[in-house]
């Protein structure tokens, strides 16, 4: 999948085009997320967290590309979003970076929440 990202370099800014290569990041998001959703015993705090972070996240969700900390979210759940435009920004390694949309749609969830800090292939937002 070819995603492009934002980057800001001494206040210039440069459109990067990555390609991501493989399954590789995406195989330890499934084996993390299962234990979470089939965590019978504790069904309780997954409630709780809910709400907070919208809706559970599926396998379209869009995950982080790198670790970092959401500095802010520029769309809401229930917003009409097109392919490229930005959804929020992820600070990593003292660089603001653009998490854009790879699709044209809705967004049905937004799974992280400012301040929060995220590892490569973790979910961060849903558009259905």
């Amino acid at each position: 999948m070819l995603r492009k990202f934002k980057i800001a370099i001494d206040g210039k800014e440069y459109l990067v085009e990555m390609e991501e290569i493989g399954g590789v990041p995406q195989a330890p998001v499934s084996t993390p997320a299962a234990p979470v959703v089939e965590a019978a015993p504790t069904p309780a705090p997954v409630e709780q967290v809910a709400p907070i972070a919208s809706a559970p996240a599926g396998n379209d969700a869009m995950l982080s590309p790198m670790p970092g900390t959401i500095l802010k979210i520029l769309v809401n759940v229930g917003d009409t979003v097109q392919e490229n435009q930005p959804l929020m920004i992820l600070e990593a390694m003292k660089m603001e970076n653009e998490i854009v949309a790879g699709k044209a749609g809705m967004v049905t969830g937004i799974h992280v929440k400012q301040g929060d800090m995220v590892n490569p292939g973790e979910p961060l937002i849903t558009i259905g």
